[in-house]
């Protein structure tokens, strides 16, 4: 059979690698453009090309990626090895891409965050790029598919709610005697062994039951050709490109939304409501220990980016729960409404709610706060609902060619994905540099501030917008797609009498 219903273990355990790559994923989009600024020593124009360069190659793989995926054969698969296969080294490289050499000159350093973050991106497409190709064969029943669609994004945001509650406060925590250099190498060596553990779960709990309904040979030019006819995949690539530029643009902009933009006494004003600044005498409180150090002391030494590291991670925390709860009735959504009627939704709610932003002055942080889970709890149904239309786009490439390619058209989404990631940041210290003269020596200018504000708003609503646009052009609605699977299961049905 080739659509079972999923057992809790094999979802859950689907659920556990994404969850790991986001340990990477996410300290990349909310952390990796100050970290390379403010940690590792980079001037802001030689942070934008390591952070460019790299995973525009990153991007230029995947598609190579996806040829060597679909045309792996062994007795795991051809997607499940993979994410065996890179495991270890995945966890070596990522506590090396966060680790500063001490004594090193300006020029060497950039070559060793160049060389360490593409050796980090071309691993993470190694191990990524199959393991999403892997959620599309391993069941083909459309309500299965979202469901374990929205298993892997419960998972995913519990990792970003470790990453985005817990990282800064470790780094915090492990500077102490040192510097924060060390902080992030043995927050980075933290986060590795739990990716590692991860990893080796999913590749144990998953099988792979969809198969062509002919094995069929084709040349990857050939496949690169009919991709190009696929007008659903064409949206979906281009959406991609410009959804993901986002996110890591618009972690670049928070981040000094929040630590240059945001007034920090009434951030410590929210934090004491909180409950969160602890005791007069400079003692954590309870709920400190519980969050992880996240705060230690009073007023006096919780100044300037201690205030605002706790902000930023409560905030970070707040969002993702929020989205945790959203995520869990999106399959429910898409049954009901369709996927591409609830991602339409959440990207045009998601365009108000950052246009919003706009409209805060630095010291209502509350209203930060509120229009922090508004804008999650819009956004969350379309996180997985836009990947199981990837697997619909893998379907309909099938349908009109008789050819199953799922790696390939995995790997150019992929592609879309990296190259938005890449350009999301680099745009944001471009933009920063050109219109708001930006200097990283200097990044509480007015200037930058004004800039700060603008971008995490007006700039990402904009963006928003523009996804919003492309998804509604996007043919595939619910009915097609329910027609689609019912042909392609009479497809294999038929091929299955014939064997």
């Amino acid at each position: 059979m080739t659509s079972p219903k999923l057992s809790f273990t094999e979802k859950a355990g689907y659920s556990a690698a994404d969850a790991a790559a986001n340990f990477v994923f996410m300290t990349m989009i909310l952390f990796q453009l100050n970290f390379y600024t403010d940690v590792f020593g980079l001037t802001a124009s030689a942070a934008a090309a390591v952070l460019l360069w790299p995973r525009l190659w990153d991007a230029l793989f995947d598609p190579i990626m996806g040829v060597l995926a679909d045309r792996t054969r062994t007795r795991w698969g051809r997607f499940r090895p993979w994410i065996l296969w890179t495991a270890v080294p995945w966890a070596v490289v990522m506590v090396l891409a966060y680790t500063t050499p001490k004594g090193w000159g300006m020029g060497a350093l950039i070559a060793y965050a160049a060389i360490t973050n593409m050796m980090l991106m071309t691993l993470y497409s190694m191990n990524n790029m199959p393991y999403s190709a892997l959620g599309g064969v391993i069941t083909a029943d459309l309500n299965e598919r979202a469901s374990l669609n929205s298993f892997r994004f419960i998972a995913v945001n519990i990792a970003q709610f470790i990453v985005g509650g817990f990282t800064l406060p470790l780094v915090a925590k492990f500077a102490e005697g040192h510097d924060r250099q060390h902080g992030w190498q043995m927050t980075m060596t933290i986060w590795a062994v739990v990716c590692l553990v991860l990893f080796f779960i999913t590749f144990a709990t998953t099988r792979e039951r969809v198969q062509p309904v002919a094995e069929t040979r084709s040349s990857p030019k050939q496949d690169f050709r009919d991709l190009l006819k696929n007008g659903p995949w064409k949206i979906m690539a281009l959406m991609t490109l410009v959804h993901f530029a986002i996110l890591s643009f618009r972690g670049g902009a928070l981040y000094n939304y929040y630590h240059q933009y945001a007034g920090k006494a009434a951030m410590f004003d929210c934090l004491q409501t909180l409950g969160l600044t602890g005791s007069a005498d400079g003692k954590p409180g309870g709920i400190l220990e519980t969050l992880g150090w996240l705060v230690h002391g009073t007023r006096d030494n919780l100044a300037g980016s201690n205030v605002a590291d706790v902000f930023n991670s409560i905030a970070n925390v707040t969002g993702t729960l929020t989205t945790i709860l959203v995520i869990m009735a999106s399959a429910g959504f898409a049954r009901r409404f369709g996927k591409k009627a609830v991602a339409v939704a959440g990207f045009a709610l998601s365009t108000v709610s950052a246009f919003a932003f706009y409209l805060l002055s630095p010291d209502a942080v509350w209203g930060m706060l509120g229009l922090t889970v508004v804008g999650a709890a819009v956004y969350a149904p379309t996180i997985p609902l836009v990947w199981a239309i990837f697997a619909d786009v893998a379907d309909y490439s099938e349908l009109t060619t008789g050819r199953r390619f799922t790696g390939i058209v995995f790997a150019t989404i992929g592609f879309c994905l990296k190259a938005g990631l890449a350009l999301g940041s680099a745009s944001f210290l471009w933009i920063m540099a050109g219109f708001f003269g930006y200097d990283t020596s200097h990044p509480e200018a007015a200037s930058a501030v004004a800039g700060y504000h603008f971008n995490a708003s007006i700039t990402v609503g904009l963006l928003f917008a523009v996804c919003t646009a492309l998804l509604a052009a996007y043919k595939l609605n619910r009915s097609a797609t329910l027609e689609l699977a019912d042909e392609l299961a009479r497809r294999r049905a038929a091929a299955a009498q014939t064997t």
